[in-house]
């Protein structure tokens, strides 16, 4: 039994996700947001066996190395964005001076690539390349559960007007992979609420 917690953390509402165990004792966290006290309130008492990124965009990544050095655990992240942690302009917090000063966090210890398969809390979540909103976009399969960073969100889609961004992948990430999953898998995004992959395939306006 996994329970799936959301933080909506930081001026953008990054949404925050805690995986953990039935008695609350492990977890694992996709996309730690900045402004993380919420989530760090929560995992006070709770070993974290990762921090798993969806992307390295500023808003994605504030809380990263506050939960890495309190709860020493590794950071898994594409390799094509490897270096976007260490670098500001990359990862786009010197763009938005007035949401937050420039962010910049250790490497990640672990590559995250296509097909790759985690072995997290006991269960195992499948790595998707999902390239369009940034270059090293991936989305995370677990059952019937999908973490799709800012790729597919409820009715809508990332954008691609960032460096690194590009709407053919895009597109092709959310018709040549997401969409081709169950329709009654559920979509948890990088902003916003949870959908469904045949609700979005039936009534995102922008797909």
């Amino acid at each position: 039994m996994i329970r799936i917690e959301s933080f909506a953390l930081g001026p953008l509402g990054t949404n925050a996700y805690l995986l953990s165990t039935e008695d609350g004792s492990r977890g694992v966290i996709i996309d730690p947001g900045m402004n993380p006290k919420p989530l760090v309130k929560r995992i006070k008492d709770m070993k974290i066996e990762a921090i798993l990124l969806t992307h390295a965009h500023f808003d994605h990544i504030g809380g990263v190395e506050e939960i890495r050095k309190a709860k020493g655990c590794p950071v898994y992240l594409h390799a094509l964005e490897a270096d976007w942690l260490t670098n500001p302009r990359k990862n786009g917090s010197t763009r938005w001076s007035e949401v937050t000063g420039p962010i910049s966090t250790d490497d990640a210890e672990f590559d995250l690539d296509e097909g790759q398969v985690l072995d997290v809390l006991g269960i195992q979540l499948q790595v998707m390349h999902t390239p369009g909103h940034s270059p090293g976009s991936v989305s995370f399969l677990w059952n019937n559960h999908l973490f799709s960073g800012d790729v597919l969100f409820k009715l809508s889609v990332g954008r691609t007007d960032l460096p690194g961004g590009d709407g053919n992948d895009l597109l092709d990430s959310i018709h040549g992979k997401l969409f081709e999953l169950a329709d009654d898998v559920i979509v948890y995004p990088g902003h916003g609420g949870k959908t469904t992959i045949g609700f979005e395939k039936a009534n995102n306006p922008h797909v």
